[in-house]
């Protein structure tokens, strides 16, 4: 609850409201996104480490995405994010290889 106290400066930084929001937005996205990955990889024509590795993508893209919106303007004195907003470039592209991979496997006929 320190972002409540009325000195932690978060009431009074607009810019850490809207990153903060979007941070925890995109945690509860990608939570229910994973979720509905597990019920699909098993179906998917994959090798067990293609498979693996989708189950990992959907979970690990959410905690990159989300940190990313976060750590950013972590000092209340933050006007402008810092250099760690570029993991969510990481975790979107983790986030598009592991869907990407989950589409060609579940599309691909059995036996290829």
């Amino acid at each position: 609850m320190f972002l409540l106290n009325p000195n932690s400066g978060y009431m009074a930084n607009p810019l850490r409201q809207n990153l903060f929001r979007a941070g925890h937005a995109h945690a509860g996205v990608l939570l229910v996104l994973s979720l509905v990955v597990l019920r699909y990889v098993d179906e998917a024509h994959l090798s067990d480490g293609w498979k693996r590795y989708v189950r990992s993508s959907v979970p690990c893209a959410a905690i990159l995405l989300p940190v990313a919106y976060f750590l950013p303007v972590i000092s209340p004195y933050a006007t402008e994010p810092n250099g760690l907003i570029y993991l969510a470039y990481a975790g979107a592209v983790i986030l598009a290889v592991g869907l990407f991979v989950l589409g060609v496997g579940l599309l691909r006929p059995a036996g290829e």
